[in-house]
């Protein structure tokens, strides 16, 4: 009871916001919703929002929802898949700030965490943080050895927060599911479940910290990006220390321009290194909005970015990396028949799709981009109209596609914030040309190969025994093969039966003809109006096997 009448406060709170933002037409959504139309009456200056765009109004109803649905608006804002142009790009704005948790409370987590007084592991602890978020906040400090540090601190309690909004939010989208016209587009159940799997993903600071060590790893001694050092040691479940650096927001085009930054350089930089991430280590950083991103000015002509926040990091599969690279390519050089042919091929889309039909689909959709000036293509733009017009063909894509879409299109907004006259097609051919041609040379693949030989020669003892033992059973005609597909093993169930039928109706042929025989032949010993008694009792059972035989069938 306690929890129904909670509930149903959240539900009344949700409503009441919506309205008062001019979102009534979300409240009558639902059939829960629509007896709480009255609440539109009574909340004040709900139709003097109504004359902004849908788009920033649905933003600051998040916002004043609080953290959880800031968090939710900005993964959602991800999915440009499934919502109107205007919506995501408002949502993408969403800032995750809130009030911050009591400094002695994160002393306390921390202490707790590694198990010791705080002053044993930093020389100066600030309890004053640097920022807060929904997730966590950051505080700074110093270890002993002088080295400047951040420490991110989970919230405390953060758990049942996230549960008791999530299992909300899913009970909201069974009802939209349920009621509302645009759920089959949209999957809003789908929605919610991706929600819950990156949000307490978040929540894990060694997963995060593993992370950042992994693209430390991968751009150590790179011109073009710089990811601060995680110490191991004092990083757990709730807690990640990683080095503090010092840098200007990339959003601050006013501030780096005055530092006497090349901007176009830079730009030119931010498009190498989202293709350095998917195309040569198939590791992204998949949230690079301009909040998670900072410009190292130290040497304004060789200026290099700074990445922050690796909760949201992904990958892609060998096929789709393979089938994206391909993708890329050959829409770089306008073949739309090799576009078509691979999201066949991938299975992206059915494999009975008409080939022409897609292949003009995607013309219609790529050609023009290359009668438009250089500054104002957008990779990111293509592979978003051609995920919508696939759509028609019923494309089947998956999160990690789309959220390398979004982190796409991230990374040429800040690259035409920085320098508007960027050639993203001009920096972009030649360098997943460069990455693929090392990925597929003659080299590549004999350092694979010598990669494995260890592997081989760790196996080359057993070969002979087993060549021998094959080629032994194969001569005597005992070569067997094991099943392990269970619709294999169902195929052979069925050949065993209909074995089993056909035997049957011969073996009653059989018998059937030898009672015909007898009965002709007025076999004895014994009849029955002149013909043979065994004759009939032969013909009988041959009957029966016949009709056993036809039930099986």
């Amino acid at each position: 009871m306690i929890n129904a009448t909670r509930q149903f406060l959240s539900l009344l709170r949700i409503s009441t916001i919506l309205a008062r933002y001019g979102l009534d037409d979300l409240l009558h959504a639902t059939h829960l919703y629509r007896p709480m139309r009255w609440v539109l009456a009574l909340v004040p200056g709900a139709r003097s929002n109504a004359s902004k765009p849908r788009g920033e109004r649905l933003r600051l109803a998040l916002q004043e929802l609080g953290p959880v649905y800031v968090k939710f608006g900005q993964i959602l804002s991800t999915r440009r898949d499934l919502l109107p142009r205007d919506v995501a790009d408002e949502l993408s704005l969403l800032q995750d700030r809130v009030t911050p948790f009591p400094g002695e409370q994160a002393r306390d987590i921390i202490e707790k965490a590694l198990g010791r007084p705080v002053d044993e592991v930093f020389s100066h602890f600030d309890i004053e943080p640097l920022a807060s978020a929904s997730i966590a906040q950051v505080h700074p400090a110093t270890l002993h050895d002088g080295r400047e540090v951040v420490v991110k601190v989970v919230r405390p309690d953060i758990e049942h927060d996230l549960r008791r909004d999530i299992d909300l939010l899913k009970y909201i989208a069974g009802l939209a599911d349920r009621y509302w016209d645009g759920a089959k587009r949209v999957h809003p159940r789908e929605i919610v479940a991706e929600f819950e799997a990156f949000i307490f993903d978040e929540l894990d600071m060694q997963r995060e910290a593993a992370n950042a060590s992994n693209l430390r790893r991968n751009f150590a001694g790179s011109d073009d990006l710089y990811v601060p050092e995680v110490h191991w040691p004092y990083t757990k479940r709730r807690i990640m220390v990683m080095e503090r650096v010092e840098g200007v927001p990339v959003g601050d085009t006013e501030r780096l321009r005055d530092l006497g930054v090349d901007l176009k350089q830079l730009a030119h930089r931010g498009i190498r290194v989202f293709y350095q991430q998917v195309f040569r280590d198939n590791l992204f950083h998949a949230d690079m909005h301009p909040g998670n991103i900072m410009v190292d000015a130290s040497d304004p002509q060789n200026a290099s970015y700074i990445a922050l926040d690796f909760g949201i990091v992904a990958s892609l599969s060998p096929d789709d990396l393979y089938y994206i690279s391909e993708n890329f390519i050959a829409l770089f050089n306008q073949d739309y028949r090799r576009v078509a042919q691979l999201h066949i091929d991938a299975g992206w889309v059915p494999a009975d799709t008409r080939i022409d039909a897609l292949e003009s689909a995607v013309r219609t959709v790529g050609e023009p981009n290359f009668t438009r000036p250089l500054n104002e293509v957008s990779f990111g733009e293509l592979m978003m109209k051609l995920f919508q017009v696939a759509r028609r063909f019923d494309l089947d894509i998956q999160p990690q596609l789309i959220m390398l879409q979004k982190t796409l299109l991230n990374i040429e907004g800040i690259g035409r914030e920085l320098y508007p006259e960027l050639d993203i097609w001009g920096v972009a051919k030649p360098e997943l040309e460069r990455i693929m041609l090392e990925k597929n040379n003659p080299l590549t693949a004999i350092r694979d190969i010598g990669d494995k030989i260890p592997k081989w020669l760790t196996q080359f003892p057993e070969m002979p025994g087993m060549v021998h033992d094959y080629l032994k059973a194969a001569n005597h005609g005992k070569f067997t093969t094991r099943i392990t597909s269970d619709d294999l093993a169902s195929l052979r169930a069925e050949h065993e039966i209909s074995h089993r039928r056909t035997l049957s109706v011969l073996s009653a042929g059989a018998i059937g003809i030898a009672g015909a025989l007898l009965t002709g032949l007025e076999t004895g010993p014994w009849f029955i109006n002149g013909l043979s008694v065994l004759g009939l009792g032969l013909m009988g059972l041959a009957g029966l096997m016949f009709l056993r035989a036809a039930r099986r069938g």
